[in-house]
Formats: C-alpha cells, structure tokens, sequence
C-alpha cells in the first residue's frame, strides 16, 4: 500500500515535471512568434510607403512625404564587423580552449578558466568605454601598418581617414572579438575535454606525440562544438548595441560610401540607439522597426544554425562504430 502511495506521488510530480517543461517551452516558443509579429506588423505600413530598395538602398531619409530608406549600409557594417570579430576570436578561443584543457597544470587551469569566463560578465559599457578611450589609441599603430601595406584592397583603404581615427569599424570589431572570446573559449574547451579518453590514449599508443594527438583525435571531435561556438559568437556581436554605439563614429547623411573598415558608420542596433528619442511618429518608428526586423531574422537565423550545428554534432558521436 505504501508503495503504489509512493509510486502514485512519483508519477503525478513526473506529470508535473514534465507538463512545467513542456509549458516553458511553448512560452518562449510564444514569446518569439509574437515579437516577430509585432516587428512585422509595425514594419509593413512604413515598408508600404517607403520608396526607395530597403534592402539594396543606402538612404536613410524617413521624414516628408517621400520616404526613402534602406539598409545596406547597416547590413554591411553589421555583417563586417561581426565577421572580422569572429575571425579574430576564434582562433585566439580555441588555442586557449587546448591550452586550458591539454596543457595547463591542474592547478593553473581552472583558475585561468574562471579567468576567461568573468570576460563574459564585463557590462558593455565598460567595454564601450575602454575601446573608446584607451584600446582604440592602443591599435592605432596597427591600423597604420595595415593601411599603408593593404591599402588598395577595399577592404582596408584609408580613404583620408586619420590615423588617429578610432572610432572606426576596424577597433569596433577587435572590441566584439574579446567580448565574445569566452563564449567560444568556453564551448570549445567543454567540447575538446568530452573527447574520449580512449581516442587520446589510442593515438598516443600508436605513437603520436601531443600535438599529434590533438591533431588526429581532439580537434576532429570537437568540430562541432568549435562551430557552434564560433555561430553562436557571431549572433552575440550582430547583437551588440552599447559598446558599439559608444565607440563607432556615425557618417553624415549623404557623404560618400566606403567600404573600408578605417571607416566610420552605424550597425544595425547602433542606429536605433542613436536615433531612439526620435521616435515620434509612426512613419519613423516603422522604419527603425524595419530595421529591427531584418536584425531579427539574421540573428535568429544564426542562432538556429548553430543549434543545428550542434544538434549534427552530438548525433555522429553518438553513431555506433562500425
């Protein structure tokens, strides 16, 4: 009698475990749905009356009779520097990922591990601050040599940018680079230490030395991790609104289209920030939301890739072999 008590009070806290769960999950499923349709139902009236190519133009005139407005230039600010963030970071997370997990003395690595994850509680103002005042200067030797050396690339013209220019696409990105360095320090390091210690030790028995090891067995399994991390990274600096603002200096209206990164110009986020108190009337507030809308989906977009990405992963390891 007391065990079907038992088993009866452990079924129904199972059936409300389980019901709780399934009740978030359909929350945050809620949540997202409804805050896509509301930045698309605001978005349509303003997109109806613009006239200009809102994903190909680079006007931004959303006052008159006339709209016109578009986002490539805030695509292409967005998209640079979240992309060289990445490139930056990447390789610096995942070497401090193999140090942490494959080189670091015991009593060394998990401090130095707690040591990268406080990057992460860092507000973004402070980073904003610091990039501004004291990183930027601190690259600018940097940003000469590449200019003077790469110049005619696009990419990394002056375009009569001063080198004492720092509120520019170029150190906005080095910025996003360390801010989410301890997302993928902390992805890559969790995936390179649940590689499976008889992967380490077959590879090391056939007579490959550390490095090799980590060539042949470590890096291979964790591919998936460092990927995620790294999609995962890129949708946390599209994102970045604080630090950004603070540090990029905005280009008038009407002056001449760059494409260098020694340049100036707004993201996607950055743009409604700087122009938030300007919201007064519904022509306006549309166009912004437009904006926010595009950010939106690309942000989600990557999001669900790296969960994919993810997902992929942990599938193969589970593959039987053979």
């Amino acid at each position: 009698m007391t065990s079907v008590g038992l088993t009866g009070s452990r079924s129904w806290g199972e059936r409300l475990l389980a019901g709780s769960a399934r009740g978030s999950g359909l929350i945050v499923a809620a949540l997202v749905i409804l805050i896509a349709v509301f930045l698309l139902s605001q978005a349509l009236p303003a997109l109806a009356d613009n006239e200009a190519g809102f994903l190909t133009s680079r006007q931004w005139q959303v006052t008159g009779d006339n709209p016109r407005f578009g986002v490539a230039a805030l695509m292409w600010t967005t998209v640079v520097t979240s992309v060289i963030a990445v490139v930056v970071a990447v390789p610096v997370g995942v070497g401090a990922a193999l140090f942490l997990t494959h080189y670091a003395p015991p009593w060394l690595a998990a401090p130095a591990a707690r040591l990268v994850d406080l990057l992460a509680v860092v507000p973004s103002i402070v980073y904003g601050i610091w990039g501004l005042y004291h990183f930027g200067p601190a690259v600018l030797p940097v940003q000469e040599f590449l200019a003077r050396t790469l110049g005619s690339i696009p990419l990394f013209s002056p375009n009569g940018t001063k080198y004492t220019d720092t509120g520019i696409v170029f150190v906005v990105a080095l910025v996003l680079a360390i801010m989410i360095l301890p997302i993928v320090t902390a992805m890559s390091r969790d995936a390179f230490a649940r590689t499976p210690r008889a992967h380490q030790e077959a590879a090391l028995a056939l007579g490959a030395t550390r490095s090799e090891m980590i060539r042949t067995a470590v890096l291979p399994y964790g591919r998936g991790g460092v990927l995620s991390a790294a999609l995962l990274g890129l949708g946390r600096a599209l994102g970045e609104t604080l630090a950004v603002t603070i540090i990029l200096s905005t280009v008038a209206e009407g002056s001449p289209w760059s494409w260098s990164v020694f340049a100036g110009g707004e993201t996607f986020a950055s743009k409604i920030a700087n122009n938030a108190g300007d919201f007064d009337t519904p022509q306006k507030a549309g166009a912004f939301v437009a904006a926010g809308l595009v950010l939106f989906l690309l942000t989600f977009a990557v999001a669900a890739l790296a969960r994919l990405v993810a997902d992929r992963s942990e599938s193969l390891r589970q593959e039987p072999l053979g």
